[in-house]
Order: C-alpha cells, then structure tokens, then sequence
C-alpha cells in the first residue's frame, strides 16, 4: 500500500515487469530521486500546480525553430552533465560541449576558403585548424560542421527573412593534411532566449541569460568518435559565469588581429582582420 514513507518503494514495484532492463532501470532511479525530492523540501500542492503549469508553458513555447526545453536542460546544466559524461575526453582530445538549441537545420556544404557570413555584418575573421587523431595523425576529409550568431547575438533560424538563409554556417571537408579554414565574423556575445518560460525562471532566481562569444562545431572522421563542441573568444564577458555551463578552460582561445593589407586582400577579407585557431583531437 502506498504511504509517504514507502512512496517510492511501491511506485518503483510497478515498473518490475518492464520488458526493456535500461527502460526500468531509468524510471525507477527517477521515481527513487523524485519521492526524496518531493520529501526533501515538502513541496505543497499550490508548488506542485506551478511547476505542472511551468513545464506546460514550456512545451508550448516550442516550435520548429525553437525548442524551450533545450533550453531549460541547458540551463539547469543537465545538458553539459549528459554531454561531458558521455563523451569523456581522454589522451589529449578535444573536450565536448553543449549543442546548444539552434543546430535545428543542415549546414549548407562549402568550400575551404569560402566566406559563411552571408550578410558580410561585423569584425572579419579568418578561422583554421587542424584535425587529427590522438597520435597527432592528419584526418583527411574530416566533416567540420560550424555556425554561430551574428554581431546581434542571433542565429539565421531565429530572423527568418532578416538573416539570409544559412547566414553564418557551414558543412567543410578538411584538406589531405587534415586542415580547414573559412572566413566569418568575430563571434559576440549573446543572449538565450528569455521571453519564455526559461526566461522567467532566470529572471526569478537572478540569473543573467548571456553566453560568452562562441562559435560552435561539429567534427567527425570514419573510425573516429565525433565530437560537439565550442571555441570561446578569450576576452567575451561572460566566460565565467556562462547560463548554460558551456565553457572548458580548454576551449577558450585568443583572437588577435592582423594589420596586413595584402595577406587580407589575398584572403579577401577587409583590413584589419582578426584570426581565430582551433585544432581538433578525435579519439579512436
């Protein structure tokens, strides 16, 4: 019989004869963690009907280009929990991060080299790196996946019809050295969005909305295990206090600037430009 002491025991007991072991395994952690929470701080009725009322409003607000509970897991830091533990970095590879609730469409395929800001907005920059493997062997035709926001802090998905389609992303095959370059825009810093739900529930316990300047990756080579990640501009505000946990120490890099009017011109980039590097470790 169900009663507050054996409430989780009892709950639990149901899900013994679920067919799948992980499925049960799952629920009845979550049902033992849930009845110690709800006991923990005695959550009254009129608590209960508001985090119902929350979690609804949060489906709500979700649509084909936004999905508010990203959001929310990446701001309760659920998302880099689950991200860093299933993918550990180890033996010197590039540590993971959060994918972040704007990887919702293809990254047009381009050529090394080619410009991905499309509204041609902000400081010129050109961005390269190197992928390889843990023996610092060169993965050639590695898939570099890359976007990031406008100098306004919004992604091409957030202002149709404003932004060019595919403005600030790409789809790269690295070169037979394993390496990639394309020319962009100095990231800025950023807020998520904070007109719903998740926006309130920062706003209720003092917390900002904003993301360091960040540009966002995904790498992946045959034989190798992909990994999603950032590169953080070393001065952004925010690189300590990031709303949804994102940022490694190993991830941050600076982002200096060349005065040099005929490597620009042979780049085609406007003088001066800045450069950003960021090599990538995949592990076997």
């Amino acid at each position: 019989m169900f009663s507050e002491e054996r409430s989780a025991e009892v709950v639990a007991a149901s899900f013994t004869d679920t067919p799948d072991d992980r499925l049960r395994t799952v629920l009845s952690s979550l049902v033992q963690h849930l009845h110690a929470f709800v006991k923990d701080v005695e959550l009254t009725e009129a608590e209960w009907a508001t985090a119902i009322d929350f979690l609804t409003r949060t489906g709500q607000k979700s649509d084909a280009n936004r999905q508010e509970f990203i959001l929310l897991s990446d701001v309760l830091g659920i998302s880099m929990l689950v991200e860093t533990i299933n993918h550990r970095a180890g033996g010197g590879s590039t540590e993971s991060t959060v994918l972040g609730p704007f990887h919702m469409v293809e990254s047009p395929p381009r050529e090394l080299g080619d410009q991905i800001a499309l509204d041609e907005k902000g400081t010129p920059c050109l961005v390269s790196g190197q992928v390889t493997g843990p023996g610092g062997e060169p993965l050639a035709g590695a898939v570099v996946d890359v976007w990031q926001a406008n100098e306004d802090g919004f992604y091409d998905v957030q202002q149709p019809g404003i932004q060019p389609q595919g403005n600030l992303r790409g789809l790269f095959r690295t070169d037979g050295d394993g390496r990639f370059w394309f020319r962009s825009v100095v990231p800025r810093y950023y807020p998520i969005p904070d007109d719903g739900p998740v926006g309130q529930l920062l706003n209720a316990t003092g917390r900002h909305p904003y993301r360091p300047a960040h540009l966002h990756f995904i790498v992946e080579a045959p034989g190798y295990r992909p990994v999603t990640t950032h590169v953080f501009v070393a001065d952004s505000p925010y690189l300590d206090s990031d709303a949804v946990f994102g940022v490694k120490e190993s991830l941050i890099r600076s982002v200096p600037t060349v005065d040099d009017p005929a490597r620009a011109a042979s780049l085609g980039l406007d003088n001066p430009f800045r450069t950003l590097t960021f090599d990538i470790v995949l592990q076997r």
